[in-house]
């Protein structure tokens, strides 16, 4: 999970087409591999009730069977050299940025990812260096919210209600997730996220525009699982 959903009009507006199969492909790869890693490595979907989401969303854009068990062969083989990372910078405007990172190859990822940030005007901190700007929260997308069960939603413990996001304590989103199954409402993607304290502000969707591009750009890398960028548009 990346974090800056909302900011998806925007990216459709300077030409992204998400439509279409083979960036639908890369997107529900992403999402399986990203199952896995938040599963603490379970690559079981019988198990890990994010894979097997992950898995029937992937198979909903027609993704073949057969690319979803490469998938996760490849993982199984790679899993032993895999270390955990997290990278930590400012992007254009001063935008703070967070990147979870899974790799085999350690320099390779800080090479490429401090080349990103240099390219776009921004530099990759130290351990620490912009951490403190976020906290970790639980993220729960949902297909459809029912604002008539708000306090049903409240008295289950979410914090916060944004368009079609719950907000929740990272500790009880598995919890929530099944609450509001019970409630009638369906969970389209969960995790642990990191929200900024408060957003750098943005005047201009050309702003906007510069900070996402390199937010794609650091996406497309393949260690990358998630990045968060602590801004908000006040155009």
């Amino acid at each position: 999970m990346s974090g800056h959903s909302k900011w998806a009009n925007i990216k459709n507006r300077k030409g992204a087409q998400d439509k279409k199969r083979s960036e639908a492909f890369t997107k529900s790869a992403r999402n399986i591999m990203t199952a896995i890693r938040v599963g603490g490595g379970n690559s079981n979907p019988d198990t890990n009730s994010g894979l097997r989401m992950a898995i029937e969303k992937a198979k909903e854009t027609n993704m073949p069977k057969d690319n979803i068990e490469r998938l996760i062969k490849k993982f199984e083989e790679r899993k032993a050299n895999l270390v955990n990372l997290t990278l930590e910078g400012y992007g254009p405007f001063g935008v703070p940025v967070m990147i979870e990172a899974e790799t085999d190859n350690k320099n390779r990822i800080l090479g490429e990812i401090k080349l990103i940030f240099r390219n776009y005007g921004g530099n990759l901190g130290e351990s620490n260096s912009v951490s403190f700007l976020f906290d970790r929260v639980g993220e729960i997308e949902l297909e459809l919210i029912d604002l008539t069960k708000e306090l049903e939603l409240i008295d289950l413990g979410v914090e916060e209600i944004e368009e079609n996001r719950l907000l929740v304590k990272s500790e009880d989103v598995d919890r929530i997730v099944k609450g509001v199954g019970d409630l009638g409402m369906k969970a389209i993607s969960y995790g642990v996220v990191m929200k900024v304290k408060s957003p750098i502000i943005l005047d201009t969707e050309e702003m906007v525009a510069k900070v996402m591009e390199m937010i794609e750009e650091i996406e497309a890398n393949d260690d990358v699982i998630n990045v968060f960028a602590g801004f908000d548009y006040h155009g």
